[in-house]
Formats: structure tokens, sequence, C-alpha cells
């Protein structure tokens, strides 16, 4: 259970993925049964389940989910549901474990308990780094009173807990007095639909912002901290997170504002030297042009919709993970997790 004590983000029993609809919060919460693989590519899509551990997890089991079982059908199962959202690096490292372990697997007759099992241990390894995410950014966090975030990097983005929002959580359970201020989240509002809606759940006090109120608010000296999530970290430290990060990161910077990130090491992509590699998705025009069944813009306007930006390292004070924090400068992320072991 999450801290607020609703369902996990997703589930797998009897066979089925059963997942929270995100599209539909906050005015219901539901649940969405996924029984196919095709299924699950569409529930990844469409954002009914989001963020980067939580997308890796779905895939894991979506896996599990191919027709006939057979080698052939995990495989193209792997290749289908990587081609669901291209910049979250957890969904292509989660389907590389996946396929690593149908490749050790030399039984057929247990290649389908195999994929299970390895799915299983993905989902339970993050409900371990969402706490330890959360044990491990309480420190930096102990001093504030007052925290913003962008989109929504909690319990509904994992399994659990969450990576940005993991200390909040660690603290608020520890009696620390705690206010956080949620960016609403153009165009999709992950912000004001998900974050205000698990911590509002949890207790925890949360004010929703336009996204351009947020330099204001510092320069008025009541933003303590900024912490956010990551859908992939380059080599180098630079990530790419939700769009309109960037633009936080810089408010943040001159402000004198530390500027935090959290995620776990899967989300680290080595073989991308700078986020200038990182593959930016690029979402539909109706997310923009309509709200609803409404037009917002005209017809023959252009939009454009990219669904993340990219933080250069040196504006990040640190990247928290499950198995210590990284400061910044970052040099060497592999010299930095070597000494935080």
């Amino acid at each position: 259970m999450s801290p607020s004590g609703i369902p996990e983000t997703l589930q797998f029993e009897d066979n089925q993925l059963i997942l929270i609809d995100q599209t539909r919060l906050p005015s219901e919460v539901v649940t969405l049964r996924c029984v196919t693989v095709e299924q699950v590519h569409d529930a990844i899509y469409r954002l009914v389940v989001r963020g980067a551990p939580a997308i890796g997890i779905a895939a894991a089991y979506g896996v599990c989910l191919a027709n006939r079982g057979s080698r052939e059908d995990y495989l193209r199962a792997m290749d289908y549901l990587a081609t669901s959202r291209p910049t979250a690096v957890n969904l292509f490292w989660a389907l590389d474990r996946m396929k690593q372990c149908l490749i050790a697997c030399t039984d057929d007759e247990q290649l389908q308990e195999r994929l299970v099992a390895e799915a299983r241990k993905i989902h339970d390894e993050d409900r371990q780094m969402c706490r330890d995410i959360g044990f491990e950014g309480s420190a930096l966090l102990s001093g504030c009173k007052r925290i913003l975030t962008h989109c929504n990097a909690g319990g509904l983005a994992t399994s659990t807990r969450g990576t940005a929002l993991a200390p909040i959580y660690h603290l608020h359970e520890q009696g620390h007095a705690i206010e956080v201020f949620a960016d609403e989240t153009r165009p999709l509002l992950q912000g004001a639909r998900l974050t205000a809606w698990e911590l509002s759940q949890a207790g925890v006090p949360v004010t929703v912002l336009t996204d351009s109120m947020a330099g204001g608010l510092m320069r008025a000296g009541k933003v303590d901290a900024v912490i956010v999530g990551a859908d992939r970290i380059a080599s180098n430290g630079d990530v790419a997170n939700k769009v309109g990060t960037y633009p936080l990161a810089v408010l943040a910077n001159h402000h004198q504002v530390p500027f935090y990130v959290a995620a776990p090491s899967s989300t680290f992509d080595e073989q991308l030297e700078t986020g200038d590699a990182i593959p930016i998705e690029e979402r539909k025009r109706e997310e923009i042009s309509m709200q609803g069944d409404r037009m917002v813009v005209p017809e023959n306007a252009n939009v454009m919709n990219p669904a993340f930006d990219v933080t250069p390292a040196a504006m990040i004070t640190a990247i928290i993970t499950e198995r210590g924090v990284l400061r910044s400068p970052i040099l060497s992320i592999q010299a930095d997790f070597e000494s935080a072991k």
C-alpha cells in the first residue's frame, strides 16, 4: 500500500495487469485490467500508467501476457512494448532484464514462470528503491518547510512511495511540518491532478501553482528547495524530466534555491554521454490544442508538444538515488556511484 493507504499503482494477479487509470484521476479512482500485450502498450502510451519506474514494471509484466507464450511471442512482445514511449530509459532497462531472463532459461516449460518471477522481482526492487530514496533524501530536505515539485514523481509514478515525493513522505511520517507546492504541469496537469491528489490523500499540505508562478515564489523567499524526478539521466549527469523542469532549474539557480533530482540507478543511461543525445518524445497536437471537446488553439496555428526537456548537470545540486547522494558538479557518475556504495 502507498503512504496514503490507496492501492498500489499496478498489480499482477491471475495473469492480468491491473492499473490505476491515471487518466481518470482525481475525479474518480478506477482500475484498468490488461490481459494482452497490446493493451499494456496502449496503457503506457495513453498515460494510464506513467512515470519511468512504473512504466518499466508495467512493461515487464506486459511481456508475460504474450499470447501463446513461445520464445518468439515473448521476443515480439518485448520489441513491441519498446515502441510505447521513447524517453524513459527504465522501459528499456526492464525489457532488457526480461530478455536476459528468457535467454538464461533453457526449459521452455518453465519459461512463463521464470518471466513472471523476474517481473515480480523488478516490482519488489522498486518498492525497496522507493523506501531507500526516501531515507537518502530526507537528510537533504530535513531543514525545509516549503518544497516545490514538478509533474508527478510520487507513488503513482512508481510502485509505492515515489522518487521525488519519497523523502517528503518519509519526513511527514517522522512528524516534520512540510508544505508542498505542486506545479500544475501543462498540458496534462500531472501535478494538479496526480501529485496534489496523492499528497492530499496522505495528509501532506499541498498547494497547486500554475507553471509560471514558481519564479515569483522563489523571489519572495517562499521556496526552500525544489525536488523532481527523472526519466533518463546521461552519463555526465544531465537529466531528462517532464517539460518545464529546465526553466525551473534556471529559476532555482538564479535564486540560489537547492535543486534536487531523485531517481533510481536504473534511470542512468551510461550509453549516452550527454543529455543532448536523449530522445525527446513528441506528443500529439490535441493535448495542447484541445481542452476536452473545446478547441483552444486555431487550426492553422502550429503546436509544439515535447513531453520532456533536459536540465544540465551543472544546475543540479544533487541527485538522490537508492545507493546514495551524488553531488554536483558531477564529472563522473560511475565514480560517484562507487563512492556512494
